[in-house]
C-alpha cells in the first residue's frame, strides 16, 4: 500500500497545477498509526469538499463501551466532538480560494444522534471527514494541503481515536444509558414525560439551543414528585406526566412553551452540561401543528373534518394547499398513521377552530353547518379508545378542564399541579356546551405507490438537502420547516437517502407502517450506510432520524400517490 511519503510525493509534483491534478489523490495511504482513504475529490475548491477517511485498527476502547446499541452511539458521538476539537485545537485559520483548508466533521449540536461519519468496533474506528483541497484561483496549493494531510492529520487523530482512560468518556457514556433507561422506566409507570428536578430548560435563544445561563432551575410539585431508577447514579428525582390527557396552563411568559419544547426534545439524548439531560419523553411523541399550504394526499380525516360544503367526503382528502384546521387534522392522523402514542400540542402554533368551539359559538353556528368536530370533543376519546395521550399547552381556554386528566400550571418558570382546582373551576363555572362528536373516532391506512418517488431531474439523479428545512429530490422540494422535532440538517439528508432506499418496499400492497418498519429494521441490521444511493458510499454527513420524521416527509412530498 502506499504510505504518507507517497502521499507528500504526489502533493509535490501536483503543487501549483490545474485542480483537476488533485484526482491523483484517491485511493489509500498508510501511515503510522492509521490508513488514509480519499473517497472522493472536488471538482474545484468552490465545490463540496472532498470526502477522506481514516481507519484506526489499535483504537484501545474497550469492548464493554459500545457493547449495546445506546453506548456503541454515545461513543461515536464522543469521538466525533474530540476529533471536532483536535481539528479546532491543531488547524490554523486556512487560507486559499473558496472552501480551501477547511476540515470539517460532522459533530452535531446538542442531541447525541447516530451518526455516519464514526463507526466503532472491536476490529477498527473508522472516522469520516471532509477537507476543501487548498487551491489559489484554481491552482494547487500542495504544500499547504501536504501540511494539513502529512503533518497535521497525524496530530489530530493521535488526540481524539485513542482511548487514554480519560474519565469523560465513560460519563458521556452513562449519562446517555441512563437517559435511555429512564425512556424505559417511562412506560412502566405510566408516564409519557420525565423532567429530573435541577433541570434547565430555557434556551440562550429561538436560534441557539445551549441552555441559558442563570435561569430558574427546575423543581418538581410534591404530587407529581417520582424517583426513577438508573443503572448509573441510581435513582433521579423528578416531575412525571402522567399518560392521559395534561394541559400546561400559565400566564404568559412563565414557562408553559419553555416546558413542551423541553418534553418535545426529549424524544432525544442530550450532552452532558446541556441542562436537558435527563429530560426524557417516549420515543414516539409528535408535535402537531396548523401548517398552512401544505400538501395532504388521501389522508382520512373524516373524524375531524366531515362533510363540508360541496364535497362528499373527507376519507381521502386530498389538497395542494390546506388550511390551518385540515393540515392539523391531517398531521395528527398522519402521526397516528405511523405510530405515534403521545401528541404534543401548543396553542400559540394550533388553529384555534380546530382546537375548541365555546358554548356561545355553538349557539350562533349550529353543529350541522360546522363541519369540524374540534380536538376538545376528540382528546379524552383518543385515550380511552386508541391508547394516544396528549400534551398540550392551553392559556385562553379552559373548556378542556373537563376532560383533562393532570393540569400543570407553571409560575415564575415553575411547575405546581393544580388538577383538583382546575375541577372545581369547571364545577363552579359549567361551560354548557355541547359535545360534537357525529361518530366514533377512526381512521385509514394508506398504502404509498412507487411512483410516488422520482429522484432524477432529466437524467440527473437528484437527491440532497438544504439546510434542516428543505428536501430536494429529483423535480420536488420538500418544505419540512414546520417539522419541529427535525434537529440537525444530517437527518434531513438521510431522510432524503431514506425516500429513495423506501422504494423498494413500495410494492403497491405494504401500507406506510410497513414500509417504516421495514426500513427501520435495515437501519437497525446495516446502520445508515445502507440508505446511500449508488456513488454516494462511505458518506460522512448522515444522521439517525425517528420514523415519524420519515412519515412527514413523504406526506409533504407533492407527487405522493397512494392506491
Amino acid at each position: 500500500m502506499k504510505d504518507d511519503h507517497y502521499l507528500a510525493r504526489i502533493l509535490g509534483r501536483i503543487h501549483g497545477r490545474g485542480y483537476k491534478a488533485y484526482q491523483d489523490l484517491r485511493g489509500s495511504y498508510q501511515f503510522n498509526q492509521f490508513t488514509l482513504h480519499v473517497d472522493h475529490v472536488q471538482r474545484d475548491p468552490y465545490a463540496s469538499p472532498s470526502h477522506l477517511r481514516v481507519e484506526v485498527e489499535d483504537h484501545h476502547y474497550p469492548p464493554h463501551f459500545f457493547s449495546t446499541s445506546i453506548r456503541r452511539v454515545a461513543l461515536e458521538d464522543y469521538i466525533a466532538r474530540s476529533f471536532q476539537r483536535s481539528i479546532h485545537a491543531h488547524l490554523t485559520r486556512p487560507r486559499g480560494s473558496g472552501r480551501s483548508g477547511v476540515m470539517r466533521i460532522d459533530a452535531g449540536g446538542q442531541e447525541i444522534l447516530e451518526r455516519s461519519c464514526v463507526n466503532i468496533n472491536p476490529e477498527n474506528l473508522e472516522i469520516r471527514f471532509t477537507l476543501g483541497l487548498s487551491a489559489k484561483g484554481r491552482k494547487i496549493m500542495g504544500e499547504d494541503t501536504k501540511k494539513i494531510l502529512v503533518e497535521i492529520l497525524p496530530h489530530i487523530v493521535d488526540d481524539s481515536c485513542f482511548f487514554t482512560g480519560n474519565p469523560e468518556v465513560e460519563s458521556h457514556l452513562h449519562l446517555a444509558e441512563d437517559a435511555q433507561a429512564i425512556r424505559e422506566e417511562l412506560y412502566i409507570e405510566g408516564l409519557v414525560a420525565f423532567i429530573a428536578n435541577g433541570s434547565t430548560l430555557p434556551r440562550r435563544s429561538g436560534i441557539c439551543s445551549q441552555p441559558l445561563s442563570g435561569a430558574v432551575p427546575f423543581k418538581s410539585p410534591e404530587s407529581l414528585r417520582i424517583s426513577l431508577n438508573s443503572p448509573n447514579q441510581g435513582l433521579i428525582t423528578g416531575m412525571g406526566i402522567p399518560e392521559g390527557v395534561t394541559l400546561i396552563v400559565g400566564g404568559g411568559y412563565h414557562g408553559k412553551s419553555t416546558l413542551l419544547q423541553a418534553v418535545e426534545a426529549g424524544v432525544y439524548n442530550h450532552l452532558p452540561g446541556d441542562g436537558r439531560e435527563l429530560v426524557v419523553t417516549r420515543e414516539s411523541a409528535v408535535k402537531i401543528r396548523a401548517e398552512d399550504g401544505r400538501s395532504i394526499q388521501k389522508t382520512d380525516i373524516n373524524s375531524f373534518i366531515h362533510e363540508p360544503p360541496f364535497m362528499k367526503s373527507t376519507k381521502e382528502f386530498s389538497t395542494q394547499n390546506a388550511s390551518g384546521s385540515t393540515s392539523q387534522a391531517a398531521n395528527i392522523v398522519e402521526a397516528l398513521e405511523a405510530g405515534s402514542q403521545l401528541l404534543l400540542f401548543d396553542e400559540d402554533t394550533s388553529a384555534t377552530n380546530f382546537m375548541i368551539r365555546d358554548e356561545r359559538m355553538q349557539a350562533l353556528v349550529k353543529s350541522n353547518q360546522e363541519p369540524i368536530t374540534p380536538y376538545l370533543d376528540r382528546v379524552q376519546e383518543l385515550y380511552d379508545q386508541e391508547g394516544v395521550s396528549t400534551v398540550m399547552v392551553m392559556g385562553g381556554s379552559g373548556d378542556y378542564f373537563e376532560v383533562a386528566h393532570t393540569i400543570i400550571m407553571m409560575d415564575c418558570y415553575q411547575p405546581h399541579n393544580r388538577t383538583l382546582e382546575a375541577r372545581k373551576v369547571a364545577q363552579q363555572i359549567p361551560t354548557g356546551r355541547s359535545r360534537e362528536v357525529p361518530y366514533p373516532f377512526s381512521y385509514r391506512h394508506r398504502t404509498p405507490l412507487k411512483e410516488s418517488i422520482n429522484p432524477y431531474r432529466g437524467r440527473r439523479m437528484k437527491i440532497s438537502n438544504r439546510g434542516k428545512d428543505t428536501i430536494l429530490l429529483g423535480s420536488d422540494t420538500i418544505d419540512l420547516s414546520q417539522v419541529k422535532q427535525l434537529v440537525d440538517p444530517s437527518q434531513t439528508r438521510a431522510l432524503a437517502y431514506a425516500l429513495y432506499h423506501a422504494q423498494k418496499y413500495m410494492d403497491g400492497h405494504s401500507t406506510l407502517r410497513e414500509i417504516l418498519s421495514r426500513l427501520e429494521a435495515d437501519l437497525e441490521r446495516k446502520g445508515l450506510d445502507v440508505l446511500s444511493p449508488p456513488g454516494r458510499e462511505n458518506p460522512p454527513d448522515l444522521a439517525g432520524f425517528r420514523p415519524f420524521e420519515l412519515a412527514a416527509a413523504l406526506n409533504r412530498l407533492r407527487s405522493l400517490s397512494i392506491k
